[in-house]
């Protein structure tokens, strides 16, 4: 009996130590580099590159869900839209061609060294790079990257009160078209991201708060106990900032399918879009 009860111990320790590792660090199969084929608009309209791949942690719902608003926001813009979960887009003829690239809840490592240079210079050379939720975890082991998208390092989210609903307050002095159409309020229940600093200290420009001292920011789980701290009364969960010659933009909000039913949450991503040509 004692064996048994050992055993099991055993394997619960070691399956979750294999799921905490996926989270932290995912598990690249392969990098994707075929080439692929884009027949790009020859006319002048903003071109999107939505980027969906995972290799750690998948928000299945909110991937899906994402797809078919940026779909649905091509539509009605008359952008040109290329969704993909494949890095061989990340190439030196094609990613120049699109104004904003979009990591859509991608975590972990999802491009390979090349990849990645590339498209730290796209930014650096005039693109935008937008992150949505997952897109801002710690998995994806890349400095430039944590740096310039998120300006701060991921800690944690909570975990006996996972979602919680709270109320979202717009920053009254970012640009006036990102701010366009956004309400000064609005409530969602969200997986609120804890991080281990503010990105206002990075220089940052925040677009929407919570007060984080009206959630339960409470992160333990299972051996890890220190994770017990938010990031107090001036919470950040969208923010943005102009990289040398490019832009980046990075939102927390998204962990399911409910974000994407929120017009405040579609619009502030539509600006961001229509922001990446200004």
């Amino acid at each position: 009996m004692a064996w048994t009860v050992f055993s099991l111990f055993i394997a619960l320790v070691f399956i979750g130590g294999f799921l905490i590792y996926k989270v932290k660090y995912g598990f690249p199969v392969r990098f994707e580099t075929l080439i692929p084929e884009i027949e790009f608009p020859k006319e002048r309209k903003i071109k999107v590159l939505l980027f969906s791949k995972t290799t750690g942690f998948r928000h299945d719902a909110s991937i899906d869900a994402g797809k078919k608003a940026f779909s649905e926001m091509a539509v009605k813009n008359d952008w040109f839209l290329y969704e993909t979960e494949a890095g061989g887009v990340f190439n030196e003829e094609q990613l120049p061609k699109f104004d904003v690239v979009i990591f859509n809840n991608s975590t972990g490592r999802v491009l390979n060294d090349e990849q990645q240079q590339l498209l730290e210079n796209y930014v650096e050379e005039g693109g935008m790079l937008l992150g949505i939720h997952g897109a801002g975890d710690d998995s994806h082991r890349w400095d430039w990257y944590e740096e310039n998208l998120i300006g701060a390092k991921f800690s944690h989210h909570p975990i006996k009160n996972q979602i919680q609903e709270t109320d979202l307050f717009l920053e009254p002095d970012i640009s006036p078209s990102l701010k366009k159409g956004l309400p000064d309020t609005w409530a969602h229940a969200d997986e609120w991201y804890v991080f281990f600093s503010n990105p206002r200290i990075q220089g940052f420009r925040i677009v929407y708060t919570i007060d984080g001292e009206k959630i339960d920011p409470d992160g333990n789980f299972f051996l890890i106990r220190s994770k017990n701290f938010g990031m107090g009364k001036d919470h950040p969960v969208a923010w943005y900032k102009n990289i040398v010659k490019g832009k980046t933009f990075y939102t927390s909000i998204g962990h399911d399918a409910s974000a994407w039913e929120h017009d405040a949450f579609i619009q502030m991503l539509e600006n961001a879009v229509k922001w990446s040509v200004e």
